[in-house]
């Protein structure tokens, strides 16, 4: 009994410890000297400490210091000169923002001030290489919080600790939540064509990421209502579909091809883009083109089904059963 004793009382002084380094790095963050290696130490221990969200947002600067870390490689954008060293810092600043993001004492203020409209010149960049790629995933995993985010946040972190260039996923910490305040403020940001022009040109994971955000946002009333509004917005989105659908049957991807049939499959609760899709539909959705891909994925074979389903509903056809042209 004396040595389990002991053993708690061990435990609790190392857990002690452990969270006075965790008050030490946070005010180490306000000092630029010693910023650094405070972003690297708390990055590793976000998952770890259950509420660093509410320490980081009501400490005295920390927020301020995080931001200043994100405004200084603007410079390193255009012309686009960021080097590895400053994507892995900036990396860790964005991944104590998605801490931010993700916690529920601390979305909200996140959100009222606007701190994701400073991530959104990342998803403006185009340059192809590693510490852009993995720049434009962390930004995208503070928005989107998903699944797939959060295996980009490891991937980014196991970089950072190997010294390679990293920054992954920021998109992820806000729309995962399923919260209508933060699909409202998605809808009055530019975060939907920045998400389409990474969904036609970004990476493999870039695409993925940026399909789930977009995903998130039409499963929402409001959002499919927003994109269904007008036809400028509801073509364009189509558009970039069908796209991506032509590319996938090129060069397969379960996880991406998933995220695109459930976008078409909810824009099809849309009587206006229900009648658009009939026309519109890529045949590879209609034909056995992905067959072997969702051999082992009854998910997504399901949701494909059923908007094939939903656009053979209602649908006029001659004598024959074809469908006839609409008026």
């Amino acid at each position: 009994m004396l040595a389990t004793g002991a053993a708690v009382t061990n435990v609790t002084a190392l857990a002690q410890v452990d969270r006075e380094k965790i008050y030490q790095w946070i005010n180490e963050l306000s000092s630029p000297e010693t910023r650094e290696n405070a972003l690297l130490e708390l990055s590793k221990k976000r998952e770890s400490v259950p509420d660093l969200a509410p320490m980081l947002w009501h400490s005295c600067g920390t927020i301020a210091a995080l931001l200043q870390e994100i405004v200084n490689i603007y410079p390193s954008i255009n012309p686009p000169t960021l080097t590895a060293h400053q994507s892995n810092r900036v990396c860790n600043a964005l991944a104590l923002l998605q801490c931010v993001a993700s916690h529920p004492e601390t979305r909200s203020a996140f959100l009222a001030a606007h701190i994701p409209l400073f991530l959104y010149p990342f998803l403006h960049t185009v340059s192809k290489t590693r510490p852009f790629e993995y720049l434009r995933l962390t930004s995208l995993g503070v928005i989107g919080n998903s699944p797939v985010a959060s295996t980009i946040c490891i991937i980014c972190l196991c970089f950072i600790d190997s010294q390679q260039d990293v920054s992954v996923s920021i998109a992820g910490a806000l729309v995962k939540t399923d919260e209508q305040e933060v699909i409202n403020f998605l809808l009055t940001t530019e975060i939907i064509p920045l998400c389409l022009r990474i969904m036609e040109s970004g990476s493999e994971l870039s695409k993925t990421v940026a399909t789930f955000i977009l995903q998130k946002i039409l499963l929402d009333d409001t959002g499919l209502a927003y994109i269904c509004q007008t036809y400028e917005r509801f073509s364009h989105v189509a558009m970039i579909l069908g796209k991506m659908v032509l590319q996938l049957s090129k060069e397969p991807s379960a996880r991406l091809l998933k995220h695109v049939v459930r976008c078409y499959l909810r824009l099809s609760d849309n009587l206006r883009a229900r009648e658009a899709l009939r026309q519109c539909l890529p045949d590879q959705l209609k034909d056995s083109t992905f067959a072997q891909v969702l051999k082992d994925d009854t998910t997504t074979k399901r949701w494909l089904a059923q908007l094939v389903k939903n656009l053979q509903e209602g649908q006029v056809t001659d004598a024959r059963g074809i469908p006839l042209a609409p008026q």
